[in-house]
């Protein structure tokens, strides 16, 4: 195991007490938002309390409900409302033995007396929209009218806590992407593929196992896949895809998608290999070719990333350049972070490439991370000029009003 639980669970305390007191007061200021109001029960939980509560909490106790707000003079609070402390992160506000959790709830919101009221529901964000109906009525009606006048949604504000990146998180986040290439590396090699023997479903389970072994957890079921000639990009009409070959041999050109989490952050990758065949010692021109086509896409999307940008905005500008160089576009890229397809800015998706409603008009924002994903369609002459598909994915981070790699991209075809 590359760190013990006990050591992360202490390096990400240290992060949430810097993220709660350098990050998430400037991002409130940011949406002029008074008061947010994350509330949640047990196995119920808001996906935003989640990042919220202290290692080594695993869920929300009974109904958790935690306050942020500035006072009057413009002190930044941070509370909680629950009957299980977190002491040395929330100000406890609540006394069970002598008034009830709605009434505390009525206390302080009268103490702070907000202008405004943000409340996790939202439309645009599944990650924004994790105030459950119950919860939402239990506020409501805990709240005088006046100040229930004032509840808005905390959109902005939830997006914001969960794609803000704090200095010290991306200080780390690079070692973690790295750790993501040296487990694709190790996947690429004869102790892991032996062509002739191993499957691509051997080769995803070798990555889930391999995943467990080093203390991260995967955040989605990794995949393998599998070109070479006379191969489709997709599954011929009525063709099931579990049909298709699935016997790593020479020749092949292999693909993996993977990504873990660690330190509450996900790392996203996705690389590709040639096998060799006997007398080879490289891949074909027309492969390696492809993958600098792919290369040159990735470029473009990072020179189009810019502070204020929306997703749509990048996705058009990016598009229109690729055509000019002859590549065929397809972009997807999203935001990472606390989660795999994290909250922010989204720049396509595979089965829309023109404008993504909502998602897509989000700006970039600083200090935010990103998985760079994409593919292009390439012909290769040494496979009678069939196309392949190479669909990369590396992570990336906007700092400092720049965009620059976590730790580097694949630019040469893995060898197996």
């Amino acid at each position: 195991m590359w760190m013990s639980l006990q050591k992360q669970a202490e390096l990400r305390n240290l992060w949430l007490k810097d993220r709660l007191d350098n990050v998430l007061p400037d991002i409130m200021r940011r949406d002029d938002l008074s008061m947010w109001i994350v509330s949640a029960r047990e196995y119920n939980e808001d996906p935003i309390i989640m990042s919220m509560l202290p290692e080594p909490s695993m869920n929300a106790r009974r109904r958790t409900v935690l306050v942020f707000a500035f006072d009057q003079a413009g002190q930044f609070h941070k509370m909680a409302l629950g009957r299980y402390p977190y002491e040395g992160y929330y100000e406890q506000r609540w006394d069970p033995s002598k008034e009830s959790q709605a009434d505390a709830l009525q206390r302080v919101v009268s103490e702070m007396n907000p202008q405004s009221i943000g409340l996790n529901m939202s439309a645009l964000s599944g990650l924004a929209d994790g105030l459950s109906h119950c919860e939402y009525d239990g506020i409501m009606s805990t709240l005088p009218q006046t100040y229930a006048r004032r509840v808005r949604s905390a959109e902005k504000v939830a997006v914001g806590w969960i794609e803000t990146r704090s200095k010290a998180e991306l200080t780390a986040y690079p070692m973690l992407v790295d750790m993501g290439h040296q487990l694709i590396k190790e996947l690429y090699t004869r102790d892991v593929i032996r062509p002739g023997i191993t499957t691509t479903d051997e080769a995803v389970w070798w990555l889930r196992e391999r995943m467990q072994q080093m203390g991260v957890r995967a955040w989605f079921h990794p995949t393998v896949e599998i070109q070479y000639p006379g191969s489709n990009l997709a599954p011929a009409p009525g063709m099931d895809k579990q049909a298709a070959r699935k016997l790593i041999i020479p020749g092949d050109l292999v693909h993996v998608d993977v990504g873990f989490g660690a330190l509450g952050l996900m790392t996203d990758q996705q690389q590709h290999a040639y096998v060799l065949r006997q007398g080879e010692t490289q891949a074909p021109a027309g492969l390696t070719k492809a993958l600098r086509e792919g290369n040159r896409l990735q470029e473009i999307v990072m020179e189009q990333m810019k502070l204020g940008r929306t997703g749509n905005q990048i996705l058009k500008t990016v598009r229109e350049q690729a055509f000019t160089e002859w590549i065929q576009p397809s972009v997807y890229s999203h935001p990472l972070g606390t989660h795999g397809h994290s909250a922010g800015t989204v720049i396509g998706m595979w089965d829309n490439q023109q404008n993504v409603p909502g998602l897509g008009d989000y700006p970039i924002h600083d200090n935010t991370a990103y998985s760079i994903e994409l593919n292009v369609q390439v012909t290769v002459p040494e496979w009678d000029n069939q196309y392949v598909r190479i669909a990369l994915e590396e992570d990336a981070a906007m700092i400092g009003g720049k965009m620059a790699w976590m730790s580097g991209r694949q630019t040469k075809l893995h060898l197996i």
